[in-house]
């Protein structure tokens, strides 16, 4: 670990709007980077329909995309490009319009560079020298760039690894998980006192990781040990304590990939249902109730990964929208789902998307930003229509602005919800009783008639082109108790860990 260069910690009020510059494209990473994030978007003459086959395994938990974007999503940063160099460049988001600042140093990045957006509106930078990990903070300055060098990570191992985590919580506060041989540390690389500090050490491989908690304190990561993965809970607050977290087979790999602390709900990823094959499901933070795998996230002959929740909906997981990208023979598009819906919402994705980043309101709209030749910075905001009771029903199909115009198209899947075999599952809690909130939302849940399948070719979605209703079906949680609660050691409340699935549609 190098000694930071140390310099006044300031950051200059923004500059105006750059000229347009080429959007990045996207970018596969060095080694010992993020890894690659490539895919082909759909234009408007493109059909979205993927071809019927045997369904494909859900990616594996995803890492820091090459568009990075603070939780709050008042900043984003990307590296951005010019002819053949490349560049970091912040995103104000928080604004009247969305406008673009460009930060480029004495000379290009490598294309492999990671960035990540401060809550104060700063970029962190990761560049890779030699086996060096070096970390900086960077600024507009009228004309220039300034940069704050904060020190750098030696990794000796040859085939160790460095990449950042996903924004902390907050954004004053970046981290960095440093993958060796046999163990994991977490560093602090941002916003701590020193120089890059050396936070936790977990046992084992570890990839992902997904913020629990609004204070940056719980931090999931899915860890390899003995030929399986399993995610667990690190608490950075006292010294690294690793806990167990999800567990749905004692031989399955499960992968925590998504989480949002407001409802609890959680996006896993299990080939507990389907050996040799991953499958998408949900539970409850903290809850006993089992984890779900709706056969409707089984897109036929595409992958489905999760990357944004909708925040704000509180004691109603059911309810929350979860945005997924859909990576399939005709390109990639956007995908809108709901725990209480049986169906996916296929939505035409903005050319110059970077693909798998975008960010939900509370209101539930869907905010994916773009960048092209005639629009260097854009953000196009997506409206998934849903169909309620006549009482509260707000009707209207989703729809996009500017280029991203978003038709609806709702592709409905009947069969059952697979479930997994015995085991563990959703250990820790977050301060409130996440198990009794399950439990009022199921007591609220209503079950309505399943609707026909849409679709003329049964299993694959239609072009996201036209809107198309549909009724959604609430499917409440299970309510059979299961096994009792264990014991939290880091005095945070422990859900019950699961010990049985459940099949539903």
């Amino acid at each position: 670990m190098g000694s930071p260069h140390m310099e006044p910690d300031h950051t200059p009020a923004d500059t105006t709007p750059p000229a347009a510059t080429p959007p990045a494209p996207d970018h596969t990473a060095p080694a010992l980077t993020a890894p690659d994030h490539t895919a082909s978007t759909p234009t408007a003459s493109t059909p979205v329909a993927p071809a019927l086959a045997a369904p494909a395994p859900v990616a594996a938990a995803p890492t820091t995309p090459p568009f990075s974007i603070t939780i709050d999503g008042a900043y984003a940063a990307r590296l951005a490009r010019s002819g053949d160099a490349w560049f970091p460049e912040r995103w104000t988001l928080d604004g009247p319009e969305p406008y673009a600042v460009p930060l480029p140093g004495n000379q290009p990045e490598e294309p492999g560079t990671q960035v990540q957006p401060m809550a104060d509106g700063r970029v962190l930078i990761h560049r890779l020298v030699e086996h060096r990990h070096t970390f900086s903070l960077l600024y507009p300055t009228g004309p220039g760039t300034g940069e704050l060098l904060l020190g750098a990570v030696e990794c000796v191992e040859p085939d160790s690894r460095l990449t950042l985590l996903p924004p902390a919580p907050g954004g004053a506060r970046a981290y960095a998980l440093a993958v060796g041989t046999r163990s994991t540390v977490v560093w602090l690389v941002a916003g701590g006192a020193f120089a890059p500090e050396r936070i936790a050490e977990v046992p084992g491989r570890c990839s992902g990781g997904v913020w629990l908690d609004r204070t940056g304190r719980m931090l999931a990561l899915d860890r390899e040990m003995d030929g399986r993965t399993k995610a667990v809970v690190v608490d950075l607050e006292r010294a690294g304590e690793v806990s167990p977290l999800l567990q749905i087979a004692e031989g399955s790999d499960d992968r925590l990939l998504l989480a949002d602390p407001d409802s609890g709900l959680l996006l896993i990823s299990s080939d507990a249902p389907s050996p040799g094959r991953e499958r998408l499901g949900w539970g409850v933070l903290g809850s006993t109730l089992p984890v779900r795998f709706p056969e409707c996230l089984r897109v036929p002959d595409c992958v489905v990964t999760p990357f944004a929740i909708q925040p704000g909906q509180v004691l109603m997981p059911e309810n929350c929208g979860v945005a997924l990208r859909i990576d399939g023979p005709y390109g990639t598009w956007v995908g809108v789902w709901r725990p209480a819906d049986r169906q996916i919402q296929h939505l035409r994705a903005p050319d110059g998307w970077p693909v798998g980043t975008g960010l939900w309101t509370a209101d539930g709209a869907l905010r994916v930003p773009y960048a092209t030749d005639q629009v260097p910075c854009g953000v196009a905001q997506m409206t998934a229509g849903r169909e309620q009771d006549p009482a509260t029903a707000d009707a209207g199909a989703g729809a996009g602005t500017d280029p991203a115009d978003t038709g609806t198209n709702a592709s409905s899947d009947s069969g059952t919800d697979s479930g997994t075999g015995t085991g563990t599952g959703m250990g820790m809690g977050t301060g409130t009783d996440a198990g009794a909130r399950a439990e009022e939302a199921q007591a609220a849940a209503e079950v309505a008639p399943e609707p026909s399948p849409t679709p003329t070719t049964p299993g694959a979605p239609e072009p996201p082109e036209a809107s198309e209703p549909f009724v959604p079906r609430p499917v409440p949680l299970q309510q059979a108790p299961l096994a009792a609660p264990s014991a939290a050691p880091f005095g945070a409340p422990l859900g019950g860990l699961v010990t049985k699935w459940h099949r539903s549609v």
